[in-house]
């Protein structure tokens, strides 16, 4: 016990760091023993570490707050930018099933192709926010490459507001995309539907002849079309492709 209690002031000072210039007189005067010293000295500085330890959790809390509320507008921010920006992903590389915009030329002057006849199925999906009723007005209809072809859509507004809707869209199976040309559809702008209103929704098309000479094609005999629509943002605006201001 007495080895003991001779070596734990040691200890101590081997763990603390070295004393103050004031503290060292005082150990020179002979006023206090070195043991007095050092529990002064462990008070001092678990008084004084105490407050610097606190400021230093405060700062790391407030450096944490700050982090999850710019995360949190980092992903506010891409969520309403997502539709916009994986439309003009899709539609600049035909990714997903995404169809392409139509040469006029080519409609005037493409021929049918009377021996292949496909099956054009129609499906229409809203997001979960979006309050509008929205369905196709066929669920299929026949159609050749090389043939134009109208299908229409109709939109309801049931609520007692107006809403502003865009639509995606995109082609099963995706490979037949780059074929399907739409001449005249409803998913290049906002569509405005006021309290309780119904509206018909267009959507003109065809098949470009060159799906018939397409190997990978061989086998397809169906093709779905499918839009979702979402309620529109005042911060989202949807370019419009310049094929279709022509």
């Amino acid at each position: 016990m007495v080895v003991s209690s001779l070596l734990r002031p040691l200890a101590m000072a081997a763990a603390r760091p070295p004393l103050c210039s004031a503290c060292r007189q005082l150990l020179r005067s002979g006023d206090v023993t070195p043991r007095q010293l050092l529990l002064r000295d462990v008070t001092i500085r678990q008084l004084t570490g105490g407050g610097s330890g606190q400021q230093q959790r405060s700062r790391r809390l407030r450096s944490t707050l700050y982090y999850v509320t710019a995360m949190g507008v980092l992903v506010g921010g891409l969520s309403y930018a997502a539709v916009p920006l994986y439309r003009i992903f899709c539609q600049a590389y035909a990714y997903g099933g995404t169809t392409q915009g139509h040469d006029a030329e080519k409609v005037l002057t493409m021929k049918k192709v009377e021996d292949r006849e496909l099956t054009i199925r129609f499906n229409a999906d809203t997001a979960s926010s979006m309050t509008w009723s929205f369905r196709p007005q066929q669920r299929e209809i026949k159609v050749r490459p090389g043939e134009t072809a109208l299908a229409f859509y109709t939109a309801t507004n049931p609520t007692d507001r107006p809403i502003d809707g865009i639509a995606t869209y995109n082609v099963v199976p995706f490979e037949a995309g780059a074929y399907f040309n739409k001449i005249q559809c409803f998913c290049f702008e906002e569509q405005r539907l006021n309290a309780k209103e119904q509206v018909d929704m267009p959507v003109f098309f065809y098949i470009d002849p060159e799906f018939d000479e397409d190997p990978h094609m061989e086998n397809v005999k169906e093709i779905t079309l499918s839009y979702t629509f979402f309620e529109a943002k005042d911060s989202i605006k949807m370019p419009v492709p310049s094929y279709a201001t022509k």
